[in-house]
């Protein structure tokens, strides 16, 4: 009997603990048949045994490892973003574990205060090696209530609305989602999950394994692709694996945060798991406002010119930019005569013209392009940046696989080499390229105001939670015209936005994006001149964020200081709120103007008021919030 004691010791599973700084979160890896990870969150049990796993050419790491040595360190710096959305510092506090095994594998795992990453390195030689898999699971330890965007396929512009169900209920067969993912256990524990430091190598999508769990899976890597129309692609032919990349490597972070609703509108982890910037000057990047033509249709009037896509009516755009201050206006689809031409203008643009008018009142010019049109004239960077235009908006990649990855960082390394800001749409979320070359301004990648009644604000309230979580979020509000929901009947012509006139105003405050769009019609903005005064006021870039009150799913109140200025943003889904808030962390008396919901603005969008008071780290402020309702203030 002893002596089958001591040989089942032998092969008994080895378990390693890591705790985060605090202790509160502890991350359980068992080295066994298989190698898992669980992870706690004081004494709830969040994931529990996790499989990863990685297949690298014929070999499958994940079955039996056998590991090497154990390795502990501690990550201890300051990140300072170029592009600061939240933070202007940004602390990198983990406690790490690495764990070397024999075949070139390692796994580096960290825990930190708010969370969990891990990822895997591989050392295979020289040249290069096929990722055929790599396994990645989160195993519940009961239902938890999945807040997902599904898709049906690995194509896909990345705005489907989310969809609220319980993972006892999400079946094997049912639709995929993307990332992030927002998780919610029992006792009412948020878990955000996602990836970052994407480089060569896909975005991870996840479907159910059917019990309380999920499973990833990737798109393989492209080996042909044929064009299909002026934006779209057609994959003719794949390798058998998801990425053909260096055989010395580290792979993307896979993390969790952890806590409490606010944990998770506050986190920085995509950021800190990013990667260095590798650009040396970037006194050039200027994030700022942006007047946007498309989602107002160029609707202009009380003026002596036709409106449309012309000269006379882009001049008025910048004019109504210059006034509020805004540092850029957007050329979006149809200022050349055929998408597939970006050298062609029709006949009644000049963008030359534009850049120089643009100039003499200190407003830059974006231009909208395919990235289809960018990859066939890879010249147009270099043509539009000579020609002193500031920056791109990039369109309808559609895609996540290697190669498109690999495009962002090509042309956006072609467009920091000539000084241009890039915004992409039809873009996957942030995934830590943005904080390595920060020129790229922004993603798109949501459900956003583009979407007309399609975006409501019982989605949108998600958004600080789950997309706007883990980085730059282009969602383009500011509608004057607002409704509510079920009175929202906007055109082309005459667009409207859900949400009340306070609640588009808020947005500004509530949602970061290193450009942040103005996307109604410059006539509207100059006749509602004291609230179109309050979003251009509003800074894209932050020094510090504090959220007030959260509750995912109903309200969202947050203040954000730029220098010596507090800015306060609350807004709320389909059901009115009552909110009170301290303001003990403006440190010394000063003096708040804020926008309210109207009395009637329940029913009549549009209503709002208007108030000033003097104000005192010991005031509290008591926020009445409509259904679908926001309110915003600045405090000097």
């Amino acid at each position: 009997m002893l002596m089958l004691l001591g040989i089942g010791s032998v092969y008994a599973d080895k378990v390693e603990t890591l705790a985060s700084p605090s202790g509160n979160i502890k991350l359980e890896v068992t080295i066994g048949d298989r190698l898992t990870y669980s992870v706690f969150y004081g004494e709830e049990q969040i994931l529990k045994d996790c499989p990863i796993s990685l297949q690298v050419g014929a070999e499958t790491f994940g079955t039996k490892p056998r590991l090497s040595s154990a390795k502990r360190s501690k990550v201890d710096e300051v990140i300072r973003p170029v592009v600061p959305l939240k933070y202007a510092e940004v602390p990198n506090c983990a406690n790490q574990l690495t764990l070397a095994f024999k075949g070139g594998i390692s796994v580096d795992m960290r825990a930190y205060d708010n969370g969990v990453a891990y990822r895997f390195a591989i050392n295979k030689g020289k040249g290069q090696t096929d990722i055929v898999n790599e396994g990645v699971e989160l195993n519940l330890p009961e239902a938890f209530t999945a807040h997902i965007s599904k898709t049906r396929g690995f194509m896909t512009s990345y705005e489907n609305p989310y969809t609220h169900i319980s993972t006892s209920e999400y079946r094997i067969g049912d639709e995929m989602t993307y990332l992030p993912i927002l998780l919610e256990s029992p006792k009412g524990t948020k878990v955000l999950f996602s990836e970052s430091d994407v480089r060569d190598y896909p975005n991870m999508f996840l479907y159910s394994t059917g019990s309380n769990g999920f499973k990833s899976v990737f798109p393989k890597s492209p080996q042909a692709w044929e064009p299909r129309g002026d934006r779209g692609w057609n994959i003719t032919k794949e390798y058998d694996c998801i990425a053909r990349t260096d055989a010395q490597r580290t792979l993307p972070w896979r993390f969790a945060v952890i806590g409490t609703d606010a944990t998770i509108a506050e986190n920085q982890m995509e950021v800190v798991l990013a990667g260095k910037c590798e650009l040396d000057d970037t006194s050039w990047i200027k994030p700022g406002k942006v007047n946007w033509d498309w989602w107002n249709h160029w609707t202009i009037w009380d003026v002596d010119f036709v409106a449309g896509i012309n000269n006379d009516t882009y001049k008025y755009i910048i004019d109504c930019a210059s006034k509020f201050g805004v540092e850029y206006i957007l050329l979006d689809e149809g200022w050349n005569k055929r998408v597939q031409d970006p050298f062609t203008t029709r006949d009644e643009i000049d963008v030359r013209e534009l850049v120089e008018y643009g100039a003499a009142r200190n407003v830059g010019i974006v231009l909208w392009l395919t990235w289809l049109t960018v990859e066939q004239h890879p010249d147009v960077i270099s043509y539009y940046a000579k020609m002193g235009v500031k920056g791109l908006k990039v369109d309808f990649m559609d895609h996540s696989d290697q190669w498109m990855v690999n495009y962002y960082e090509r042309i956006t390394r072609e467009c920091a080499k000539h000084k241009l800001l890039i915004d992409f749409h039809g873009s996957f979320k942030p995934a830590g390229l943005e904080q390595r070359l920060p020129n790229l301004i922004s993603y798109e990648g949501v459900r956003g105001m583009e979407q007309g009644g399609g975006c409501h604000p019982d989605n949108t309230i998600w958004l600080p939670y789950i997309r706007n979580a883990v980085g730059a979020m282009d969602f383009t509000p500011g509608s004057m015209q607002s409704a509510q929901p079920e009175d929202n009947r906007g055109t082309g012509s005459m667009p409207m936005g859900s949400g009340t006139r306070a609640y588009q105003m808020a947005l500004y405050v509530c949602f970061e994006s290193g450009l942040q769009m103005l996307a109604d019609s410059p006539t509207r903005y100059l006749r509602e001149e004291e609230c179109t005064r309050f979003m251009a006021s509003v800074p894209t870039t932050w020094d510090d964020t504090r959220v007030l009150s959260a509750k995912a799913g109903e309200h969202y109140v947050v203040a954000k200081r730029k220098g010596d200025k507090w800015y306060i943003g609350a807004m709320t889904g389909s059901k009115a709120q009552d909110i009170e808030i301290s303001l003990d962390f403006i440190g010394k008396n000063g003096h708040l103007t804020y926008f309210q919901d109207g009395r009637n603005a329940h029913r009549i969008a549009v209503d709002y008021k208007r108030g000033e008071q003097d104000v005192t780290p010991q005031t509290k402020l008591r926020l009445h919030l409509v259904r679908n309702g926001g309110w915003c203030g600045v405090i000097e």
